[in-house]
């Protein structure tokens, strides 16, 4: 049922739907790798061929946005800007030093471990096997196994075996994941849930340009049918609130509805 949302089940963050909206190139670079990482760490686990091909095909997702930008500066400068962004608040009232002593070091091992290391995925380029899957990949079912004879060889390998060299293969970029995700989460967490109506469905608001905003997130009840359709950039965003149609365009929201907002900013 369709209405204003339960308070205990909306304060709840486990049983809310959350919806982002990246506002710079970079968070949504950034954004757009946890996802890969994400999904390619849990089908790494599986024991099918399947579970396998998945996680080829995501790592493969991951190496061609990397070498799309100069990942390494990219990720350096974000921590050091979050670096820059914590140390102005370390003497204001409340802050617990002790924790942000703790996130400053690992700021700083992250940083130190990417300008030590090599250039992103630069062995996994190297990879034949990944060489020959990357150059299949963009065709539709190109990936047969009439079509790439030594990747249906490769597969046939025990589930243990695949399993160990697809985490051999991920650890390679561990350096990133590890960076995006305290890049991430610490943007997250910059911010708290403010309670919000949306007029007939539809919310919008400027933002302060003297203020890094990089992250808007909109929380709902996981039980409800409609969802946040999200546009904007730096200088302002603005909301939807639609239900989808089966086989049809999706309807707007025209009711008031209740949604909790957090604009992020380190």
């Amino acid at each position: 049922m369709v209405g204003t949302p339960k308070q205990e089940v909306f304060d709840n963050v486990t049983d809310s739907t959350i919806y982002e909206l990246p506002l710079n190139e970079r968070i949504r670079t950034l954004l757009r790798l946890e996802y890969l990482f994400q999904q390619a760490r849990y089908s790494m686990r599986g024991y099918s061929v399947w579970d396998s091909r998945t996680t080829i095909s995501h790592i493969l997702d991951i190496q061609s946005i990397m070498s799309r930008i100069d990942l390494r500066s990219e990720v350096i400068k974000e921590l050091e800007r979050q670096t820059s962004a914590l140390l102005a608040i370390s003497s204001r009232p409340g802050v617990d030093s002790t924790i942000l002593d703790d996130t400053l070091k690992k700021l700083n091992i992250y940083i130190q471990n990417l300008k030590s290391s090599q250039s992103a995925g630069s062995d996994l380029h190297k990879n034949e096997l990944l060489k020959l899957i990357r150059q299949r990949d963009s065709i539709p079912g190109g990936t047969c196994d009439f079509d790439i004879p030594i990747y249906h060889f490769w597969l046939k390998q025990e589930p243990e075996q695949r399993i160990h060299i697809l985490e051999s293969w991920l650890e390679q970029l561990d350096n990133y994941r590890l960076s995006i995700d305290m890049i991430l989460n610490l943007l997250r967490e910059s911010a708290i849930n403010t309670p919000i109506i949306a007029e007939n469905g539809f919310y919008q608001q400027t933002l302060d340009t003297h203020v890094p905003f990089q992250l808007v997130r909109i929380l709902l009840p996981s039980d409800v049918n409609y969802y946040a359709e999200m546009s904007g950039g730096k200088h302002r965003f603005s909301v939807r609130f639609m239900t989808p149609v089966s086989g049809e365009r999706p309807m707007p929201r025209t009711e008031s509805i209740e949604f909790q907002l957090s604009c992020c900013a380190l």
